[in-house]
């Protein structure tokens, strides 16, 4: 059984930059469990991380997707497994890092999804939205998954989307994959060492804030701009992400820039809290709160707790 490191944690609070310094202490390579990191020509929306920053350390199922390319969780767990499987066959540790809760549990919890592709039924359902609407798969969604359905707005089409693609893959509701309980442990493929790195909400809120004013000076209206003009429509799987969706309104005059940017803002600490409060349910993971402590400091507590833990 491999060994597996996983680093979680709300988006903002500094996964990246600490996973490197992990991967260079444990001879690690790094495999991306973000969503929208899977997509090329989205850099500085995703904070993907910059080839300088990567200090020499592999990274993987970054920029493996056109933008038109839908991504479902099957597809993720099958190349994350393979990849999991090509690291530790070069005699080196693994990691899984990232901030999207259902992608990293369906690799570390086992999940198993039908023969049919997970891609597919995103299509058919995209299809739907098209032809009917997406108040019709929010009321399918209340009949297969009432618990998600009461906690996903009714105009998150990303949300509804991926919410039915589980439950059509899988047969089971999405809201019975947000922890461990639920998978069957016997039947784990590593051997797991889980860690999640947290802020107080005040610092954290303050960092994510700071982040979108950051990501915009350093062009992220361009980059959007720049996909648009080669073609890409507002409605493909890549705009429809956390932030590009709310600026792509604002580059289409629907919303004012002032008013895009205070959406980017709360949406991104709305899904900040939605990470943490999927993440705390896991009580395989050892959570390490950064707030008064150094980057050395934090650095020196995870590659304490992986040598106690393998």
């Amino acid at each position: 059984m491999h060994p597996l490191f996983v680093l979680v944690g709300p988006t903002a609070v500094g996964k990246t930059k600490i996973s490197i310094e992990v991967a260079k202490k444990i001879n690690g390579e790094i495999i991306s469990g973000d969503s929208m990191q899977v997509y090329k020509h989205l850099n500085i929306g995703t904070a993907k991380v910059k080839p300088e920053e990567t200090q020499g350390i592999p990274h993987h199922l970054i920029d493996i997707k056109e933008p038109t390319e839908n991504f479902s969780v099957a597809e993720f767990k099958k190349l994350a497994e393979q990849k999991i499987e090509e690291i530790a066959g070069k005699n080196k540790f693994p990691m899984l890092v990232g901030g999207t809760g259902l992608y990293i549990n369906s690799v570390i919890n086992n999940y198993n999804f039908s023969e049919e592709n997970s891609t597919e039924i995103r299509k058919k359902l995209k299809e739907t939205v098209r032809e009917q609407g997406i108040e019709v798969l929010l009321e399918k969604l209340k009949e297969v998954d009432p618990i998600s359905a009461e906690k996903i707005h009714p105009n998150d089409e990303r949300r509804i989307l991926r919410a039915l693609e589980v439950y059509y893959s899988t047969g089971k509701p999405i809201s019975a994959f947000h922890n461990s309980n639920n998978c069957d442990i016997n039947n784990a493929k590593y051997k797991l060492v889980m860690v999640g790195l947290n802020l107080n909400r005040e610092k954290l809120y303050e960092r994510i804030n700071l982040r979108v004013d950051q990501m915009l000076e350093e062009g992220w209206l361009s980059e959007i701009e720049h996909l648009l003009k080669q073609g890409v429509s507002p409605d493909a799987p890549a705009l429809q992400g956390l932030g590009y969706k709310q600026l792509v309104m604002y580059l289409e005059g629907r919303l004012d820039y002032e008013k895009a940017v205070e959406l980017v803002k709360r949406d991104t600490r709305r899904f900040a809290k939605r990470q943490l409060t999927w993440f705390k349910r896991d009580n395989r993971i050892y959570w390490i709160q950064m707030d008064n402590k150094k980057e050395n400091e934090v650095l020196e507590e995870i590659i304490t707790y992986i040598g106690r833990s393998i």
